[in-house]
């Protein structure tokens, strides 16, 4: 059943999937947001500060990276972390949550950054916020509209 040609394996089936602990995650995805934005501006500050001064050192060439420095930041933050081996951002860990793919599998880091790029394109409109937060109401799994569109979960670690 299982063809070893390739590193993947077999798709599974709907039915096959494995239970995923979504209990209480909504909640506490608030928490790990209000964590990753304290960490989020540690970091974009530290970035801020070396861009400012490599900005003397190259006479204002670097200061042109600063408006793309907070969205590359925060991009980044995602993908190394939710991509990397705890699967989860220090917020998310701080509330004892996790990313997983809908499979169970653990997310790569291009995945983990459109994750992150969808939902602050969601968090900047109103309209596009409140039904990304209705899907995760409305649906039994508790999957936000980015979840949905990146095949990513949310689960208790």
């Amino acid at each position: 059943m299982t063809d070893t040609r390739y590193s993947r394996p077999p798709i599974v089936a709907v039915g096959e999937r494995p239970v995923q602990d979504v209990s209480g995650v909504l909640g506490s995805r608030i928490f790990a947001w209000i964590g990753d934005v304290v960490v989020l501006f540690i970091l974009g500050t530290l970035v801020w500060f070396a861009l400012a001064l490599l900005g003397i050192v190259t006479f204002g060439a670097a200061w042109m990276l600063i408006p793309i420095a907070g969205v590359a930041t925060a991009l980044g933050y995602a993908a190394l972390t939710i991509g990397g081996p705890r699967q989860a951002t220090w917020g998310m860990r701080m509330a004892g949550l996790r990313v997983e793919t809908a499979n169970g599998g653990r997310p790569d880091g291009l995945a983990a950054a459109v994750h992150a790029l969808l939902f602050y394109v969601a968090a900047g409109t109103v309209g596009l916020w409140l039904l990304d937060i209705l899907c995760g109401i409305v649906r039994g799994d508790r999957r936000l509209g980015h979840d949905l569109l990146t095949g990513l979960v949310v689960v208790r670690a």
